[in-house]
């Protein structure tokens, strides 16, 4: 089966980089994914009174504003065609126009109709992880993080974050795409990070994914005094693992997430290429 893969791109007020949008695309071309980008460019309302528009030209500002968020858009999309043409992948492009609080909202309704939402990470990029954020709790589709430059020629060795939570689960489901090209699937349980249901959840997981056909080992760790989500990413990279899955942990309070230890960490600091699924 084919994935189906969607590409949101900010473009205001700070913009995906080149190097961000040919990633993506790299990363699709690496999984064998058809591509749609999506370009979010911004639509300012006027809100400006008379003195505003005699003193600050307020209308023009948000002319300008607008013209160089579409122009930004139309680069960014150019640079997904000539790559994905060069990889003769299948790749389509769209724009839309939204109000800057609805952009994230827009993307995430879009990534609903794709199989998975790739987000080109820039950390510090405040545009990038308000999107981010919007599609990872409300596409209800899984969502990879792509750090710059990421080592994606094949996605041979997954490591799957196991705690037998129920969003812990729903990612194993969403991932089931890369488990079953995986040669090799790691999961991991960090022991003293919260307490268990299960202390053999890690093995009872593997056991599962054995039973399908699937070749996966427990692999059980401590993270002592370092951050979880360093914890799972480097024991990931150690392993040789090429994605990580784990479960997103979060909600939206009038627009303001509050995220789990886990995924601010991931977000915080992206070391891997991360599906995270809520």
């Amino acid at each position: 089966m084919k994935i189906e893969a969607f590409l949101p791109l900010a473009t205001y007020p700070e913009p995906n980089t080149d190097a961000a949008a040919s990633t993506a695309v790299d990363f699709a071309t690496g999984i064998g994914a058809s591509l749609h980008a999506l370009a979010l460019a911004v639509d300012i309302p006027d809100v400006s009174n008379t003195l505003s528009r005699l003193l600050l030209d307020t209308p023009g500002m948000i002319r300008k504003a607008e013209t160089a968020s579409r122009k930004s858009g139309e680069h960014l999309l150019g640079i997904v065609k000539e790559k994905a043409t060069s990889a003769a992948i299948d790749a389509t492009t769209e724009t839309i126009a939204a109000p800057l609080v609805s952009l994230g909202d827009v993307a995430a309704m879009h990534a609903r109709y794709f199989d998975l939402s790739l987000i080109a990470w820039e950390t510090g990029n405040a545009s990038v992880r308000m999107i981010a954020e919007a599609v990872i709790f409300g596409s209800g589709r899984p969502t990879i993080l792509l750090p710059a430059a990421p080592d994606i020629h094949l996605i041979e060795h997954v490591a799957v974050a196991w705690d037998g939570s129920r969003v812990a689960a729903r990612a194993v489901a969403d991932a089931k795409l890369f488990l079953e090209r995986a040669s090799r699937i790691s999961v991991i349980t960090v022991l003293d990070e919260k307490p268990l249901e299960q202390n053999d959840a890690g093995e009872r997981l593997a056991t599962r994914l054995r039973n399908c056909g699937l070749a996966a080992e427990a692999v059980r760790i401590n993270a002592e005094d370092c951050p979880i989500a360093e914890t799972l990413q480097q024991t990931a990279l150690q392993k040789g693992c090429k994605l990580l899955v784990m479960g997103g942990y979060g909600h939206s309070r009038m627009r303001d997430f509050v995220l789990g230890g886990a995924t601010e960490g991931v977000i915080s600091n992206l070391r891997l290429p991360v599906l995270l699924s809520h």
